[in-house]
């Protein structure tokens, strides 16, 4: 389960000014991440604003980084949502022979029972001709799935893989942990939470901090995957008000400020999402100052 061990960063869509894709600067902002030590990218997730992307926008991104990547790091693409059939026919419509795996979300405002939420991923195992890790994170879907629906498709499913956990619920972690098979991995999608969760036995994160921060935030998961507390709580610790400003408004609003303040990308997002407010960007701005 190497190749999803580490840091993991759910890419934005950088937008110009019009509102179109900023394809430079996305090419710029996955160089930026591999060179600084990410070891996986995940494309058009929540922060990438999948929602808002066209099917030809989604395309061009694909090809986009995976031409910026050139095969140095592991490459994963968001196929879900909660019509089964039709993620089925974009499974089966979509070119995968450059991705590693699919991040698949447990199906959303349906609120599907957890029979459904298993026949669901049964569905999608049938088909996907690479890995699944599937996608848990109730604060968007309103629908938890559990550690007994996620650990029974673990064991029945070779082809899937792991779970992006982020209930932001450590007890939920700690179950998944204890009684997952050796070969499923659970992967935090909770910045807040990561360390705790790495420490215990996760395999690493899906990041949202990470993609500004790559050297320190990768370095840190580095840490906690050798055990080694105190060193990674230091750089936790040194990154932990920045986290919590990212997503006091609306996520990706907050980590597009950030990348704004680095000059990476610009702060735009597509409506209904509105850009962080003028406050939390100054306060993005004195959070990033005392990083310095």
């Amino acid at each position: 389960m190497t190749k999803f061990q580490g840091t993991g960063v759910a890419i934005i869509t950088p937008f110009h000014d019009d509102l179109t894709v900023d394809y430079k600067a996305l090419v710029d902002l996955v160089d930026y991440n591999i060179v600084n030590g990410t070891d996986y990218i995940v494309i058009s997730g929540t922060t990438g604003e999948s929602v808002t992307i066209t099917s030809e926008e989604k395309q061009q991104i694909v090809a986009t980084i995976v031409k910026a990547n050139d095969h140095r790091v592991p490459l994963v693409i968001g196929i879900g949502g909660n019509n089964t059939a039709d993620v089925i026919r974009e499974i089966e419509a979509t070119d995968l022979s450059e991705m590693d795996a699919i991040l698949s979300v447990s199906p959303y405002y349906s609120k599907p029972t957890q029979e459904g939420i298993y026949q669901h991923f049964r569905a999608i195992s049938r088909v996907c001709p690479v890995d699944i890790i599937m996608y848990n994170v109730p604060g968007r879907t309103s629908s938890n799935m559990t550690p007994e629906t996620i650990l029974r498709l673990s064991e029945d499913f070779d082809n899937i893989i792991a779970v992006k956990e982020a209930g932001n619920n450590m007890h939920q972690y700690l179950k998944l942990l204890r009684d997952k098979p050796d070969n499923f991995s659970v992967i935090s999608g909770d910045d807040d939470l990561v360390l705790g969760v790495v420490l215990a036995g996760g395999a690493g994160v899906i990041s949202v901090i990470g993609q500004a921060l790559p050297k320190q935030f990768s370095k840190m998961i580095r840490l906690g995957l050798e055990g080694k507390a105190k060193e990674a709580y230091a750089i936790h610790f040194q990154l932990m008000e920045l986290t919590r400003l990212i997503f006091s408004e609306n996520n990706p609003a907050g980590i597009k400020a950030v990348l704004d303040a680095l000059e990476l990308a610009k702060s735009n997002v597509r409506l209904p999402l509105v850009e962080a407010s003028i406050s939390l960007k100054k306060d993005i701005k004195d959070a990033l100052q005392v990083l310095d």
